[in-house]
């Protein structure tokens, strides 16, 4: 059965990263815009409830990240050691004693072995938390939106839904998996690295936390300035955007209207002020490791002159202030590390509310508890009073009665927005009605499995739906197991087989992306031999014919009719000419039948129905309709 059209995926990568990622070196990413959560703290709370099942692991990462982070902090210190060992034994005169440096330096291989281990097993152990539960997570979205209604998926783009699906959780794995953990290790290196400045010199350190409050105010001007640039990017990158997939997917319109001249314009007023919000924002941002730089510059010459005193006056030792210099770079690393984290995490959370919103929305009521099965369908559907409305207080239908027979052929007419679409997916139950009730061989459809019910629906869309796959695996996806027999049965059932044949891989021949390697009739053919081989109880064609030519069209017709045979059909139809033997015609307005009868009655009586064939005949040739 058909379904609906594919859609491409969205334009956009994931929201809230910078460019520079979630390291040191990406400094620059402290200037995108930041998306922030509606309520960060029950976010973080419902997503904590995800990971909760693995605090053994996390416990494990923290051990590892503090044992990691330790041994990494006290390597300084030795090298310090060493150092003053050099310089004493200059000093001296008597010559350096090679041997405690030997070992000092073992003992530094030693330290860097171990806390390369810890780290190792601590990335190993976090990256299997971050991967399983996104998996959790993954899998309850995709069970989600497979118990939405068909609402949803109306009043929100598909790239709306994927980038919820897709992207955001995407960005929650990248967070779980390196940003957290680097968290983790960038606020203990801080602990740590202070602490053993404090060992070395009381007066030294103060000078360097001097140093903080003017590091954090470089850091949030220039920030809140690049913030703007960031933002008139993104602007700007998503009207390119949009403009490249217009041009690109219209390009055949373009060229016939001359308008090339006039896109190559447009693309480059975008580009251009593309380029000037790029580049001022990494201009603005790239300055902030310069003058961070030269904070800590600033801080060296006093470390250097206040340290070269306390040297003079015996109060420290030589390597102490090769340490305290070292145990400053690795202060500042993981400071800014942790300034840029904290935004990621912000953006994190605001792409879980936005998952979890996804998760929240309303689903489709549940299945009945003891549902009928049609065991032997005949295809009789009856609505009784049905009413339904898209918005409680706008009834689009009101009150409908319709019977129809096991084999009829229903033909469902009249304008656009009169509802013809709207009562097939309330056979389908992709929508709930809001009075009465609907049968299928006199069983109530609300006491029916959605997927046993429309198990009994083959449908025939006007916008044929063909995946990346051969022509076999396209015609199977109408019935699970079927062999090849049965394949070639229904495609020559539906006039396709020859066609198929004279395609150089036959029926392995491989459908590319769109199916435009077929022509619009061929594609046709092969989702009615996918009807036909579902073997439904009931059929819908929605305007089968309406983009294909004439001959193409008899071809069709031919293959239609084949699958009709014995079988109840609604037909949607737009022009006339395709449905004068109908055994009902339902003249549909305003969410009303305004006319029902063959094609004899409802041109005898004179009404809508009339009008509009004589609209579509009054010139003695057949002309589409408008609707």
């Amino acid at each position: 059965m058909s379904g609906q059209q594919r859609q491409g995926a969205p334009q956009h990568g994931g929201p809230g990263r910078g460019p520079g990622g979630p390291g040191f070196g990406g400094m620059g990413g402290m200037g995108m815009p930041v998306q922030k959560a509606k309520n960060f703290k029950a976010t973080l709370r419902r997503l904590s409830r995800y990971v909760a099942p693995f605090k053994t692991n996390l416990i494990i990462v923290l051990i590892t990240a503090i044992l990691g982070t330790t041994f990494a902090i006290f390597s300084p210190k030795l090298l310090g050691h060493a150092t003053t060992r050099l310089f004493e034994g200059m000093k001296s005169g008597t010559g350096i004693d090679f041997g405690p440096i030997a070992d000092i330096i073992f003992l530094l291989m030693g330290l860097y072995l171990v806390s390369s281990l810890f780290t190792y097993i601590q990335q190993y152990v976090m990256a299997g938390v971050a991967q399983q539960t996104v998996y959790r997570l993954r899998n309850e979205v995709n069970e989600k939106l497979g118990r939405l209604p068909l609402k949803y998926y109306d009043t929100r783009t598909n790239g709306e839904i994927l980038s919820r699906a897709v992207n955001d959780v995407d960005n929650i794995s990248n967070t779980l998996q390196q940003s957290l953990t680097q968290l983790i290790t960038s606020v203990i290196s801080i602990i740590g690295v202070i602490i053993m400045m404090f060992t070395i010199s009381f007066w030294l350190t103060l000078i360097v936390l001097l140093t903080l409050p003017l590091s954090m105010i470089v850091i949030k001007g220039i920030a809140k300035r690049s913030q703007e640039h960031f933002k008139a990017q993104q602007m700007e990158l998503g009207k390119l955007n949009g403009h490249v997939e217009e041009i690109y997917t219209g390009h055949q319109v373009v060229k016939a209207f001359g308008q090339e001249d006039k896109s190559v314009e447009t693309f480059d007023e975008v580009n251009e002020r593309l380029y000037t919000a790029g580049w001022r924002a990494q201009f603005v941002s790239g300055m902030i490791m310069p003058l961070m730089n030269m904070v800590s510059n600033i801080g060296y010459v006093f470390i250097s002159i206040v340290g070269g005193i306390l040297v003079t006056r015996n109060a420290i030792k030589i390597g102490d202030i090769q340490a305290f210099i070292q145990y400053t770079r690795q202060f500042t690393m993981p400071l800014a590390q942790t300034a840029n984290i904290a935004n990621i995490i912000q953006s994190t959370i605001a792409s879980a509310e936005r998952v979890f919103e996804l998760l929240d929305e309303e689903e489709e009521i549940p299945e009945a508890a003891n549902a009928v099965v049609v065991k032997s369908p005949k295809g009789e559907v009856a609505l009784r009073d049905v009413s339904f409305g898209y918005k409680s207080d706008a009834p689009l239908i009101e009150r409908m009665n319709i019977d129809v027979r096991s084999g009829q052929t229903v033909a469902i007419v009249g304008p656009t927005g009169a509802g013809k679409t709207t009562l097939v997916n309330l056979l389908m139950r992709f929508y709930e009605i809001s009075e009465g009730h609907i049968t299928v061989d006199g069983v109530n459809i609300a006491h029916m499995k959605r997927g046993e019910l429309r198990s009994l629906f083959g449908m025939v869309l006007q916008d044929t739906w063909l995946f990346n796959g051969t022509i076999r695996d396209n015609i199977a996806y109408g019935r699970l197991g079927v062999s090849e027999e049965e394949i070639v049965q229904a495609a020559k059932a539906a006039h396709a087989d020859h066609f198929i044949r004279t395609l150089p891989e036959g029926y392995d021949t491989v459908l590319n992306e769109e199916a435009s390697n077929l022509s619009q009739g061929q594609k046709q053919l092969l989702t009615i031999a996918r009807a036909i081989l579902a073997d439904p109880a009931i059929l819908i064609l929605d305007e089968a014919t309406s983009s294909v030519d004439t001959r193409t069209e008899a071809q069709i017709q031919k293959a239609m009719h084949e699958l009709m045979k014995g079988r109840t059909s609604f037909v949607i139809a737009h022009r006339l000419s395709t449905i004068r033997d109908a055994d009902l015609i339902l003249f549909m307005n305003q969410g009303s039948i305004v006319e029902q009868g063959t094609h004899e009655e409802l041109l005898a009586r004179g009404g809508f129905y009339a009008d509009l064939y004589n609209s579509q005949f009054a010139a003695g040739g057949l002309r589409r309709s408008p609707a």
